[in-house]
């Protein structure tokens, strides 16, 4: 059954204001801003920075914030990500979700017991309190949009329990970067 709600050609769309001319909302500083792309996955008024402090948890991983520094009234944040070959970000959780939004390049997604390979638009939602880790999976830098709570918690580790149930997955054992972790005269680590 087709549903066709309007007869003739589809009229296009178009972005120009057409409220009053004289608003002094719009024409007053709103803190609205524009960040225009530079080319190569960089934006005017955004620059990379570390992705956390170092460790050994991540690597080749930084990241750009576009809102969420600047205290605008909204509930979320909104960040850029970028792994360089090799690249992944800590295995972690919390107890806020995320939207990832892939945009360059080829990854891995480790959620949970799922684990899937991403590319350019595809979308994950990573629900509370999953362990997580994203992953380069290819030869250019793998890059993507974070989409976070404004209000949310600092990353939790996982427990051993936690991590033995994940590295009992055949399918995310394969790929998860964990640190290596000696104890009892063993290595506790995959890759």
């Amino acid at each position: 059954m087709t549903m066709n709600h309007r007869e003739g050609p589809l009229e296009p769309i178009h972005c120009e204001w057409s409220g009053p001319a004289d608003s002094a909302q719009i024409l007053g500083d709103t803190g609205s801003r524009l960040y225009r792309h530079r080319g190569n996955y960089r934006w005017e008024g955004v620059s990379p920075e570390p992705y956390k402090a170092p460790a050994e948890d991540w690597a080749a991983a930084q990241r750009m914030i576009f809102v969420g520094r600047a205290a605008e009234p909204i509930d979320f944040h909104l960040r850029y990500f970028e792994l360089e070959p090799g690249g992944f970000t800590s295995l972690e959780k919390h107890e806020h979700a995320h939207v990832v939004i892939v945009v360059r390049g080829k990854g891995m997604v480790v959620a949970g017991p799922a684990c899937w390979s991403v590319g350019f638009l595809d979308t994950i939602y990573i629900a509370p309190f999953t362990p997580h880790q994203l992953l380069n999976a290819g030869e250019e830098p793998f890059g993507f949009f974070c989409i976070v709570d404004a209000v949310r918690d600092r990353p939790q580790p996982l427990g051993p329990s936690e991590l033995r149930r994940l590295l009992a997955i055949p399918s995310v054992r394969a790929v998860l970067r964990v640190p290596v972790e000696k104890g009892e005269g063993e290595a506790h680590s995959e890759r």
